[in-house]
């Protein structure tokens, strides 16, 4: 078995951080829009948007962009600059960290490159993470413009394709650096590995469903479990013509499908625990199972909790850090699967089952 260099774990816990700043944003992005405060700035300006308001003309000139919004005229028309200021800051702050996340990516990318650290022909793939974080930051604009124009609210189409995106930037990078942390054992993928990637693909299609929950305010209907509002399908599941635009925009049919696909993740997650805990896997995959479990359930529980009790802020952005969580367990699994993870001197490489 080769052991990664010291150089590896350099570049590997750079890409881990960046992880962790993207794990930050989803985040923040999550209590920016259950707070109200996305559509607080009416522009996108790249370069110049770094510098907040910095006196009192400056606030009312902000303001006075803002109170032309659909927003501002529809809801908060009772607003002061003041009041103004409260929703600001958080959107501020969630382009703030996209910013950073751009500058601690490229510094040190262009360090290791400078110094030779980085080889040419693994160039691309950390180009396309810079590339991938640019689009994901045009992405976002183009989800706030489509609160700016006539209905107060971000198309969940667009906000759902915002929170993927960042899932995929987020899970590239995880991905590239359990290959530089861990050296691979060599062999056949597990048998586990398969089972393993369809889970994932469940619960990130699961989490998909959550954005389109979000993105209509549909945890705010039927705050009722297991029933909804007394009915284990509500009559209104079909209500919308043609049938594929329940899927999307119907509120009954978007939690309904979230629920469902919740209930279902979770207990494949404890048949593949069961299945798990019966293969001779390494000690970091166990963990990896153990947390996956524990991850799962209490996302569950959170998501029951946040239903019945009308999306409180704190629950409602914890569901949604744990949602990351899941993601990532399941990611670490795929790898270490996939690539035949085993401890230094302490586990064989385990057989096919």
């Amino acid at each position: 078995m080769t052991v990664a260099s010291p150089s590896q774990r350099r570049i590997a816990l750079w890409l881990l951080t960046c992880c962790a700043l993207v794990y930050a944003m989803v985040v923040l992005g999550g209590v920016t829009r259950l707070t109200g405060s996305g559509l607080s700035i009416t522009d996108w300006k790249p370069i110049m948007g770094v510098l907040p308001p910095l006196d009192a003309d400056q606030w009312e000139e902000t303001f006075a962009r803002y109170q032309e919004s659909p927003e501002f005229q529809k809801i908060n028309s009772h607003m002061t600059v003041a009041d103004f200021k409260g929703i600001f800051w958080l959107e501020y702050l969630h382009r703030l960290l996209g910013r950073t996340i751009g500058i601690v990516f490229l510094a040190p990318f262009l360090w290791f490159l400078a110094r030779g650290v980085i080889g040419r022909r693994e160039v691309p793939k950390y180009l396309l993470m810079f590339a991938l974080g640019g689009l994901q930051g045009a992405l976002g604009w183009y989800m706030v413009k489509s609160g700016l124009i006539d209905n107060p609210r971000v198309s969940q189409y667009r906000l759902t394709a915002h929170l993927l995106a960042a899932l995929v930037i987020y899970a590239y990078m995880f991905w590239v650096a359990l290959g530089l942390w861990f050296a691979p054992a060599g062999g056949r993928p597990h048998t586990l590995y398969r089972w393993t990637l369809a889970l994932t693909a469940l619960a990130t299609l699961t989490i998909a469903s959550g954005g389109f929950v979000a993105g209509l305010d549909a945890g705010l209907a039927f705050n009722t479990f297991p029933l909804m509002n007394g009915q284990w399908i509500p009559d209104t599941i079909l209500g919308l013509a043609p049938f594929w635009r329940n899927l999307f925009e119907n509120l009954a049919t978007v939690q309904f499908n979230h629920r469902l696909l919740a209930v279902i993740t979770l207990l494949a997650v404890i048949v593949y625990w069961a299945m798990a805990m019966q293969r001779r896997l390494p000690r970091r995959l166990a963990i990896g199972c153990h947390l996956l479990l524990a991850c799962t359930g209490l996302q569950v529980a959170l998501g029951i909790a946040t239903l019945l009790l009308r999306v409180p802020v704190h629950l409602a952005a914890t569901h949604q850090a744990v949602a990351v969580l899941v993601f990532t367990a399941g990611l670490y699994l795929c790898h270490g699967l996939r690539e035949g993870w085993y401890g230094p001197g302490k586990y064989r490489s385990y057989p096919n089952l």
